[in-house]
Parts: C-alpha cells; structure tokens; sequence
C-alpha cells in the first residue's frame, strides 16, 4: 500500500501511461521498419511465459509464417506471479503457464516450435544470468536472429534476461533484437529514458495482429483472476493489454 496522493516507489505499481496517449503519439512514422529473417532458426527469449507473445508475439507469427523454425525459451517458469494466492502454488502455476505458453504458440502459427524452460527461479534471474547466458550460448549457435526482453524494461528479470541474451547472442555473433514489455506503461512519448534512435517497428497485418490477440487470450493465468482474494487478482488487466494490440510491434536494434 503506498500512501496517498504519492505515486509508488515502483514505475510498473504506478498508474501507467494510457493507450489513447501512445496511439497519438506523432514519433510512431520516425521509427524505421525492422526486417525479420525469413530462413533459418529464431530464438525468442522470454524472462516469462507470456512476455515473448505481449512483446513480440505478432512477429513470432511472421517468421512462423516465412517458414523460421522457432525456439522459444523461457528462462523462468513464472512461478511466483501471484506470491500471495491461496488458489494456486507456484508448481501449479509454473505447469499452467507452460500449458498456455503451447497454446499461444499454436494461436500465433508455431505449433510445432520448440519449447525450452531453463527454470531459473522466478524474481531472481539476475542472480542466475551467467547461467542463462551460458545456456542461451548453446541455443544460439547457428541461428539468424535471437530476441529477448529490452535491457531498460524497469523489471530486474526483463532487464537481466535482456542481458544474458545479448551477451550470448554477441558470443556467436546472431543479431539480437530487444522487444519492451513494461516500457509502455511506465514511459511516455518521447519520454528521454528510451534510446528512440535504436528503436524500430516491425508491422503486423491484420491477420497477424487477430493471431496475437487470440494467443495473449491463451494467458488466462494472467489476464484473469485466480479467485476473489485480492492476491489473486489479473497480472495483466485491459488496459495493460491494450499496449500490445497495436498494428506494429518495437524493438531495439
């Protein structure tokens, strides 16, 4: 509880940045567009099961769609989602969320992508990003591209996912894009603390934006409550979501 009038200490507990305000946002035509590979391997990095389809889901279709073989690893099983729910334990909602990982993937075109979960404690990967790192080095190795979470996501496990990705991704020498997640709720148009000049836009067709919105639907986990206990209460409600229906995805190159 944070005390009235004041905004939390945490950017991603405060009140967000509405959508209506990035929708109108006039620097949406300055960002260049990003090309996908359209052969080859992709691996897709998500510090959480779900973060890999809010932040890149649309362009996860897209290379499903060129025929990419897909590699998705979750670095964390998303165990520790809701820490104060008495409806679920962190095991059954670890097995829940890779459930909806499978399903989100099938949604977006990329049933038979292969599926990696590293099971590093969820709230502490940076305590494990050498780890990841290492085992992301192997995954890597021959692939056209590698994406993760952005370094700058104000979340301690997007950042050092981001980090271990690009360490490991430099290491074999594979592009690596940086999708934000948390960014849009936190930040603000032309807000100074995003490297704009890095960043770049990847367009979803309407086809693949209704495929990403059915695969976001697949995390009831998260974008429903548990139970009526108010540790049980949507990780992700409407207007968060609504960050991630855009036409265009944006990471940073």
């Amino acid at each position: 509880m944070t005390t009235q009038g004041r905004e939390p200490a945490d950017p991603i507990q405060a009140r967000g940045t509405d959508e209506s305000d990035w929708r109108s946002w006039a620097g949406w035509d300055a960002l260049p567009e990003c090309a996908l590979p359209t052969q080859g391997r992709a691996v897709v990095v998500a510090a959480h099961p779900d973060d890999e389809v809010l932040g890149f889901g649309g362009s996860i279709s897209l290379l499903a769609t060129a025929g990419v073989e897909l590699t998705v690893v979750s670095v964390t099983d998303g165990e520790r989602s809701h820490p104060d729910s008495r409806a679920v334990t962190p095991e059954s909602l670890a097995r829940v969320r890779a459930e909806e990982t499978r399903a989100a993937l099938a949604e977006l075109g990329a049933p038979g992508a292969e599926a990696i979960r590293l099971h590093v404690p969820d709230t502490d990967v940076a305590v494990h990003e050498d780890r990841v790192a290492a085992a992301l080095t192997e995954t890597l190795a021959g692939a056209a591209l590698c994406a993760a979470p952005w370094t700058g996501d104000i979340h301690a496990d997007h950042e050092a996912a981001g980090r271990a990705a690009r360490t490991a991704a430099g290491a074999v020498g594979v592009p690596c894009l940086l999708y934000p997640v948390w960014m849009w709720h936190w930040a603000h148009p032309d807000d100074s603390r995003v490297p704009w000049a890095d960043a770049a836009r990847i367009t979803l067709p309407p086809t693949t934006l209704a495929r990403k919105a059915a695969a976001i639907n697949c995390f009831t986990s998260q974008i429903s409550p548990l139970g009526p206990e108010p540790g049980d209460a949507a990780i992700l409600p409407p207007e968060e979501i609504a960050h991630h229906l855009r036409t265009s995805e944006v990471v940073f190159r």
